[in-house]
């Protein structure tokens, strides 16, 4: 039996996701700390669905948790490494060390482990798909937000060598790249009053994980759900940073 497993899956494009790969008779294996979140969701996939769901709660940030949840979910053949946290303030300020550290625990080295470990093993399972959902801040730095975008810089980045690392294996890897989204990610990360918010339409979660799974299944390196969200990624790369800088800081910053 093959596995679907989606990290982060209790809300928001996770959920949104686990929602899509049922739709799809894929069995599923669903991760987050929330137990409560995670068996309502999972309670709805069966019953809809006729598939098979498990739960494992686990905190990612902790030392070890995300190897026992890749062994403990069986035989994967679809990872989903949605797990992530933002952390919003100055890193000059000491206000914010501890929500940082959780973010890189959860947005590097869990996501690291999880990928490696799928890249490895997938091929002898007879092939796979993994898809990161790294977003738009991984194309530019980010005043204001900085350690999440550098984290979201290592993941896009890991998922382009990675993708080319693995051609030929049967496994393909696939970086998810959203812009704002209507996720409940920002409140979560105390953002709900900052200027970009403000300035367009957020996609809903479904959008952004509809994107982001036909982006997966067609093998694609790179997906950026959104003309607006692509210009933006295409300007980073010729835009100075003299102008960049301060621009992204005023619109990251909280209001």
């Amino acid at each position: 039996m093959s596995i679907t497993l989606v990290t982060g899956a209790s809300r928001g494009i996770g959920a949104a996701i686990a929602r899509i790969a049922a739709a799809r008779k894929r069995d599923l294996v669903l991760v987050a700390r929330s137990e409560g979140e995670l068996e309502t969701l999972a309670a709805e996939l069966r019953a809809d669905h006729g598939v098979s769901v498990r739960i494992l709660p686990a905190d990612l940030s902790v030392e070890g948790e995300a190897a026992r949840v890749w062994t403990e979910a069986g035989k994967v053949t679809c990872l989903v490494n949605n797990a992530g946290l933002g952390s919003n303030g100055p890193v000059t300020s000491r206000e914010t060390g501890a929500r940082e550290d959780t973010s890189v625990r959860v947005n590097l080295l869990a996501a690291t482990v999880l990928l490696k470990a799928a890249v490895t093993e997938m091929p002898g399972r007879g092939g796979g798909k993994v898809l990161n959902v790294a977003s738009l801040s991984g194309f530019f730095p980010g005043p204001g937000m900085a350690v999440y975008h550098a984290t979201k810089a290592y993941l896009l980045s890991l998922s382009e060598a990675a993708s080319q690392e693995a051609k030929g294996t049967g496994v393909s890897v696939t970086a998810l790249c959203p812009g704002p989204t209507e996720s409940g990610f920002f409140a979560a990360a105390g953002m709900g009053s900052i200027p970009l918010l403000k300035m367009s339409r957020q996609p809903t979660a479904h959008d952004v994980a509809m994107r982001g799974w036909k982006g997966m299944e067609a093998g694609r390196r790179v997906v950026v759900p959104g003309l607006g969200n692509k210009l933006v990624a295409a300007a980073s790369h010729v835009t100075p940073h003299a102008i960049l800088l301060p621009l992204t800081h005023a619109l990251m910053s909280r209001r």
